[in-house]
């Protein structure tokens, strides 16, 4: 198995584990971190154990190689094609030059409530209080506001994602995105890593930034938010009284 191949599982029980919760086949990030959760292989087994993990908060997120076909005791929420791209040239094509007014701040506990704000106003993927615990985060501010961010997701053996790259949308247009990702993929690499990221297949304007970046399609996923239904945590609930 290729290391990005089921990449949520193979983050939960390699580099990440100590953000993991278990239960048999299925592992998920504790919430507060972020909404992300996956199982062994997409079987009954893998579900079952999963909406065991989920307990009454009932909701997770999962990328699954093929789209999710309804099944007894979920509920579709959302859901998109998503694709895994991958920068294994060495080096982006675009430089991480900044603007000269454009200085890059680390983004660590103080400023989680920013970081969701943005995040909820831009919509970037799930991101939690503690997201920004995964790895590295950095922001750029204007007159004291964070109005652009990236930082580090998953990271499996050899490689960690570019991930929660926005820009408020009244600062678009400076370039904020390609300099945080240069700078935050030229990190990365120092440690001897390659970066990789998902995006939303339908989300063209950031694809062409990903490509000119140097980045390239590897496969394409489905990205699904999956919740509990009502019958099923009653059967939960049977299970432990």
């Amino acid at each position: 198995m290729h290391p990005l191949d089921n990449v949520i599982w193979q983050a939960l029980t390699t580099r990440q584990t100590m953000f993991a919760e278990s239960c048999g086949q299925a592992r998920r990030f504790m919430p507060e971190v972020t909404a992300l959760g996956g199982f062994c292989e997409p079987a009954p087994e893998g579900y079952e154990a999963l909406a065991r993990l989920l307990g009454d908060l009932g909701t997770v997120a999962v990328f699954l190689d093929e789209p999710y076909q309804a099944r007894s005791g979920w509920k579709f929420v959302v859901g998109a094609p998503l694709l895994q791209m991958v920068c294994e040239n060495g080096s982006s094509s675009a430089t991480s030059r900044h603007e000269p007014d454009s200085k890059l701040v680390e983004l660590g506990d103080a400023n989680s409530t920013e970081m969701i704000e943005l995040t909820a106003l831009t919509k970037p993927g799930p991101f939690g209080k503690r997201t920004h615990e995964l790895g590295t985060y950095l922001g750029i501010r204007r007159e004291g506001k964070l109005v652009a961010m990236a930082g580090e997701r998953m990271k499996v053996p050899g490689w960690t994602e570019v991930s929660a790259v926005c820009t408020h949308p009244a600062h678009t247009g400076h370039g904020y995105a390609r300099i945080l990702m240069s700078e935050v993929m030229q990190r990365i690499r120092s440690r001897g890593e390659t970066p990789m990221l998902h995006v939303r297949e339908d989300n063209v304007r950031a694809i062409e930034l990903y490509e000119r970046l140097g980045f390239k399609k590897r496969v394409r996923l489905h990205f699904a938010v999956l919740r509990k239904s009502a019958s099923e945590r009653a059967s939960q609930r049977e299970l432990r009284t």
